[in-house]
């Protein structure tokens, strides 16, 4: 996928690296550690942390951010679990792809994707938490893949149930044709209500407007039919105060598939999940997936 070239040119990745390193440093419990896994996509970064044997969750951020931003999610699930938080393919992060591999350019591109990944992880099965566009394609994987996929947590899925809403899309529009660290800044404000977020990570935020970052798959939303037949044991979470979609919609929307127990969290917005989720959200998470099945 072509990359934008005004934004390579303003990209520092020293900088980035500094930032991103700065995150896991300060915010991520000790004995995190850092594995490079292969694909065919190209190799993909992965921050690791919680008991070797214990059962793997594996975490999908939402896009234009990193995995850095799960780690009070990896602190709490790394309790019981081997947490497993990804750099997407393609966005901000550590796994980019060369120029040797083949672009990730469809639904089908990003499941086969994340399959690799959970291959090199010697994860057979796994449960996946996504949020946002990392709910997507996880949703996307557990409907591809049923059989390996454990149990499904979906943090305020976009795309999945419902729409975007019109006024959040022309919001993000000039911070999507030209990224600045003060656009981002911005449009966070608006989304989260001037909500207080980690320093840490927004300083790595701004680096992010620069990422020459590849364009991100997008596609329709799941089939009634699909969704309908969705295997795995799913908890969508709802940010109540969610500026990206109808929430409302969403829920009622959800509650016609079998598979899906959905649960509003009150005060949260679409982008203060994960990095500063209401009280007891992670540990909501860490008693669903404790749950045989």
């Amino acid at each position: 996928m072509p990359m934008d070239p005004d934004r390579t040119k303003a990209f520092d990745a020293e900088a980035f690296h500094a930032a991103y390193d700065a995150v896991l440093a300060a915010r991520w419990p000790a004995g995190t550690t850092r594995t490079t896994v292969p694909t065919p996509y190209g190799p993909t970064h992965v921050n690791s942390h919680g008991p070797e044997d214990g059962p793997p969750v594996v975490l999908l951020h939402g896009g234009g951010t990193t995995s850095t931003v799960w780690f009070g999610t990896a602190a709490e699930l790394g309790r019981t679990h081997r947490v497993h938080a990804v750099d997407l393919i393609g966005d901000p992060g550590r796994s980019v792809p060369g120029d040797d591999h083949p672009p990730v350019r469809t639904v089908a591109d990003l499941t086969a994707w994340l399959g690799a990944v959970l291959d090199g992880l010697g994860a057979e099965r796994a449960a996946l938490c996504g949020h946002s566009y990392g709910a997507w394609i996880a949703l996307h994987f557990a409907l591809h893949a049923p059989r390996r996929v454990v149990r499904l947590v979906l943090l305020d899925a976009t795309n999945c149930f419902t729409g975007y809403r019109a006024r959040y899309l022309l919001r993000a529009v000039p911070m999507l044709l030209r990224p600045t660290p003060a656009r981002t800044r911005a449009f966070l404000r608006w989304e989260t209500r001037g909500a207080t977020l980690d320093e840490t990570w927004l300083r790595l935020e701004a680096h992010t407007a620069a990422f020459p970052a590849a364009r991100p798959v997008t596609g329709p939303r799941p089939a009634a039919r699909a969704l309908h037949a969705l295997r795995p044991p799913t908890l969508l979470l709802l940010a109540g105060r969610s500026r990206a979609h109808d929430v409302g919609k969403a829920a009622a929307a959800a509650r016609d598939v079998p598979a899906v127990r959905t649960e509003t969290l009150p005060g949260a917005t679409h982008h203060t999940l994960p990095l500063a989720s209401p009280p007891g959200t992670d540990r909501r998470i860490a008693e669903f997936l404790r749950v045989e099945g």
